[in-house]
């Protein structure tokens, strides 16, 4: 499964960037009922940060009175969330950034990132929500000659691998439009 999950992981979309993000040691495999409560953090995270990142940017254009409410509606929950997230979660306690690519059959990264021992809990923090970080339990299968080791997810379901992508789609999407604005 480990080359075949290497090969699916290049196939596919993934995100590469620089996130909060950090490691600790993890039996593997792991527990069922450590993947299942890790399950129900990871779709709640993934839906807050769906609701968070899925912001409608073109409403400022309409004259609507009703949609110049949402956007005002719209600014105070993010002002709401960012102090939340400050209380929660403040600059100086998260983890430090660190390059990496993911997406959900797996993730490369540098060797900071990388404990030793046969697991690994992987914490990913978004910026949108940086006080619920997306936990991800894997073990590492290949080390490049670079350095990096390339870490297969445990399985997380359909619901969960699902959400995964479409976080990694909305993390291309942005650095896609950021790059044309960029240009023109």
């Amino acid at each position: 499964m480990t080359a075949s999950s290497r090969d699916e992981f290049d196939q596919r979309l993934s995100s590469e960037e620089q996130l909060h993000a950090d490691s600790e040691p993890l039996a593997w495999p792991p527990p069922p009922d450590l993947l299942q409560r890790l399950a129900e953090r990871n779709a709640n995270t993934l839906a807050t940060l769906a609701a968070l990142e899925e912001r409608r940017t073109d409403l400022g254009d309409d004259d609507n009175p009703l949609m110049q409410e949402m956007l005002r509606m719209d600014a105070k929950l993010t002002a709401l969330v960012e102090i939340v997230n400050l209380l929660l979660a403040p600059a100086a306690t998260l983890p430090p950034r660190r390059a990496l690519r993911f997406n959900a059959v797996g993730a490369l990264l540098p060797p900071a990132l990388v404990p030793p021992g046969d697991g690994l809990l992987l914490r990913l923090h978004f910026d949108a929500c940086r006080s619920l970080p997306l936990e991800l339990a894997g073990r590492v299968v290949h080390v490049l000659d670079d350095g990096r080791s390339f870490v297969e997810f445990a399985p997380q379901g359909d619901a969960t691998g699902d959400a995964i992508e479409r976080l990694v789609f909305r993390h291309h999407r942005r650095k896609v439009a950021e790059a044309r604005q960029q240009l023109g």
